[in-house]
């Protein structure tokens, strides 16, 4: 064991996962379909696609999840026994709205997360709610184009201000848009679909039509803060960024000048949610760019009245960039202006592992948004290998899970950084939402189930587990 730091008796140690993504059941007690249910299954370098509608002969691997909806209570009584604190989840807005768009909820979705909560709160467990993460209604995309159109604002609201009302004895901490952050670069299918409902082409304007859609879930953000404020005062509602510091490559002063740009093109949101205003930056660009934006003296106000309680981020990577030379406008665009880290490891899917980047991070958020944290995410996927026994042997897991840990118990004991919990990604085997396969394993419960949904479902234990288990009841102190 390696030696680490007590956290203190209230820290809320858990797990995360996001609704779509293990419930399953995706047509059930009334739920319509979500953006979600269109993509079909990808794999390491080859991505997913998006159908329109729900397709014959294809596959859809968030049709089935890990079968959550129908296992829950078994799941919570695992999660109770690794010590759980916490448990991050999301609600899917297709249980409780199925078209995105109705005037009341469906009874039948509501009730489901009555029980799911209920049974959380029977094991010691706090929900940890996600309003909005990667499953917007696909009525909303087809009939009103997401967020590229301001009624969705009052569409999200609704569904606010309807769970928080319904579950307002029963969860403390929300966030409303998960990794909201994620849609300034291009992918294919692009973070746009999921995080905002847009589809769109890498030809379309695509950059305007993300700046514009992520002012509106902005406000429907602070417009949910203020209305679960005035709920229940004890709410603590949250945004949540994806974070991922970046570094320039070197001490060149257009290297700095371009981490520098790259880290306000990829937080702005941020201090959006947290200090209620643009910064400086920003409209400069949209000048600069002539992007002709929607956003009102009212939509600022809201923005200023409605800033969150806390930041809940994600961290599994850090990134690098440099400068080019003669650029004076230093216009980052990720990810083609990220360069390798020679310093660092990588998973199997690429991505750069630095535990040191967490703490970093952690600090710059601090001095930045002056506001508690929430690690509501950090984990490492990799194909684990299931032995003739039944048990899983995930040293790399525990090894990974190890170092960021320690370096989050430093931020918050030698450099002071206030922190609330730390709940690592997909603490049970779910769908990725990046690739779509099970394959891409991230929990310290094992479900067997393949990529194609064939398996029995059954859970059991990785080392990982008991490993955790100890961390949790030693409050970091046996890492």
């Amino acid at each position: 064991m390696t030696k680490g730091y007590k956290m203190p008796k209230d820290f809320l140690w858990g797990g995360a996962v996001a609704a779509h993504q293990l419930e399953g059941a995706w047509d059930v007690d009334g739920k319509g379909v979500s953006i979600a249910d269109v993509m079909t299954a990808g794999r390491n370098g080859f991505p997913r696609k998006v159908t329109d509608g729900v397709k014959d002969g294809e596959i859809y691997p968030n049709h089935w999840g890990n079968d959550f909806y129908h296992r829950y209570s078994e799941d919570d009584r695992l999660f109770e026994e690794m010590g759980f604190k916490c448990f991050r989840t999301s609600i899917a807005w297709t249980r409780i709205f199925p078209n995105g768009d109705e005037s009341e909820p469906n009874e039948a979705g509501l009730k489901f997360y009555d029980d799911l909560f209920d049974d959380l709160l029977s094991h010691g467990i706090q929900p940890v709610v996600t309003l909005s993460h990667f499953e917007i209604p696909y009525h909303l995309v087809k009939v009103y184009g997401g967020f590229s159109n301001r009624k969705m604002i009052d569409f999200f609201v609704h569904f606010a201000k309807t769970v928080f009302k319904r579950y307002q004895d029963k969860v403390k901490y929300w966030m409303t848009f998960n990794e909201i952050n994620n849609q300034t670069a291009w992918s294919d299918p692009h973070p746009l679909l999921q995080n905002s409902g847009l589809q769109l082409s890498k030809d379309d304007n695509w950059e305007q039509a993300m700046y514009q859609a992520a002012h509106y879930e902005l406000v429907a953000s602070a417009l949910a803060v203020q209305a679960g404020h005035a709920i229940n005062p004890d709410f603590q509602i949250g945004c949540m960024v994806a974070m991922c510091p970046i570094y320039p490559l070197t001490a060149k002063p257009a290297d700095v000048m371009m981490a520098e740009r790259a880290m306000q093109k990829r937080y702005w949101f941020g201090d959006v949610h947290c200090l209620g205003e643009y910064p400086k930056w920003l409209p400069k660009y949209f000048e600069r760019k002539g992007f002709d934006m929607d956003i009102t003296a009212a939509d600022l106000a809201t923005l200023k009245a409605g800033t969150v309680d806390y930041v809940g981020f994600s961290y599994y990577m850090s990134f690098v960039t440099k400068g080019r030379d003669g650029d004076s406008d230093y216009d980052f665009k990720e990810p083609d202006d990220f360069v390798e880290n020679p310093y660092v490891e990588k998973s199997d899917w690429g991505w750069q592992i630095d535990p040191t980047g967490l703490r970093y991070a952690m600090n710059w958020m601090q001095d930045r948004w002056h506001l508690p944290q929430f690690i509501v995410e950090n984990g490492f996927g990799a194909y684990d290998k299931k032995e003739a026994d039944g048990s899983v042997h995930d040293d790399y897991r525990i090894s990974y899970f190890r170092d960021h840990i320690l370096a989050m118990e430093q931020a918050v004991v030698l450099d002071g950084v206030d922190l609330i919990g730390y709940t690592p990604w997909g603490c049970i085997d779910l769908v990725s939402a990046s690739t779509g396969e099970m394959a891409k394993r991230y929990g310290f419960i094992y479900v067997d189930a393949d990529d194609n949904g064939q398996g029995s479902f059954d859970r059991s234990k990785k080392d990982s587990f008991n490993w955790f288990q100890q961390v949790i009841v030693s409050d970091g102190e046996d890492l």
